[in-house]
């Protein structure tokens, strides 16, 4: 079964840092890009951070200079290094693997979310 597994969420406070992972078994396919959305209450889903194949990367504005995006190709993970934590960073964080399937085109494999709380 492919599937995503993501780890690291929790609770922290203000100032804080918390590193996120995701990881991919069960796919023979290729990663093409890797991605982090999340969302918090009463809010659209919106993407943190991306970083492609090539490892070049894309920030939202509101984590810039604070979050790292990275990957580990040989372990199929992604990593969301998240310094400087405010409280409106609070929301369930996602990540999203887009396949390469050849052919058959791409897929967006989607994680289980993981919830991140940042108290002031």
């Amino acid at each position: 079964q492919v599937q995503l597994v993501e780890s690291g969420g929790g609770l922290v406070q203000a100032g804080g840092s918390l590193r996120l992972s995701c990881t991919e078994s069960g796919s023979i396919f290729s990663i093409l890009t890797m991605a982090w959305y999340r969302q918090a209450p009463g809010k659209q889903r919106e993407l943190v951070a991306n970083i492609t194949i090539g490892r070049r990367t894309n920030y939202a504005d509101s984590v810039k200079g604070r979050f790292t995006i990275s990957r580990d190709n040989a372990k199929s993970t992604a990593y969301l290094q998240m310094n400087s934590l405010k409280p409106e960073d609070t929301a369930v964080y996602t990540c999203k693997f887009n396949l390469d399937l050849g052919e058959a085109g791409e897929y967006d494999l989607w994680g289980q979310g993981t919830q991140v709380t940042v108290s002031s």
